[in-house]
């Protein structure tokens, strides 16, 4: 087997390793969080793909926060909708839900304000809803609330996409409202 060979044979064999300890390693965040009456019978989906869940599972909101926080250091993209690519808000948000529930959110943080059951105050937020900042009454920003103040979402250009405080500097001042989804 020549050098060539031998590099690529090197390299996706570091790439399976690497791929098999991120999962492991949000197998057992999941194993380490989740509730007792959690059912064996549907495992959480962790694959990392574009196609749609079949079904929004009873635990959706679990799904959501692990699938959101397990995308954390993705980086930022304007126009963005998948890992490999990179992320923008929206589309960090409609590939969540997409893969992890089977809801499917309109594009655009504008849109997406308008879609959902209720509006949310930010004192009664529950994880996995929508949140949205902007100003003058104009929504420019969506994130996914995880709870205990805390949000994931893809910021800015140059960055990646993170966990941020709700009371934050920025954060609390452009605040609008959250959306329940599920």
């Amino acid at each position: 087997m020549g050098n060539r060979a031998c590099t690529t044979a090197t390299r996706n064999h570091r790439c399976t390793l690497a791929r098999a300890l991120a999962v492991l390693s949000l197998t057992l965040l999941a194993a380490c969080s989740s509730s007792p009456s959690r059912s064996p019978s549907r495992p959480m989906n962790l694959g990392w793909s574009n196609e749609r869940a079949a079904a929004p599972p009873p635990d959706a909101a679990n799904d959501v926060l692990f699938r959101a926080i397990g995308l954390v250091g993705t980086p930022y993209r304007w126009g963005g909708n998948t890992p490999a690519g990179g992320f923008d808000c929206s589309g960090l948000v409609g590939y969540i839900y997409k893969t992890s529930t089977g809801v499917m959110l309109p594009r655009t943080s504008q849109e997406m304000a308008g879609f959902g059951r209720e509006r949310v105050d930010a004192e009664d937020l529950t994880s996995g809803d929508l949140v949205f900042f902007g100003s003058r009454g104009s929504v420019s920003h969506v994130g996914i609330y995880v709870g205990k103040g805390r949000f994931v979402h893809a910021p800015n250009s140059g960055g990646t996409v993170r966990l941020d405080n709700l009371d934050g500097p920025y954060w609390k001042d452009h605040f609008v409202y959250g959306r329940r989804v599920l």
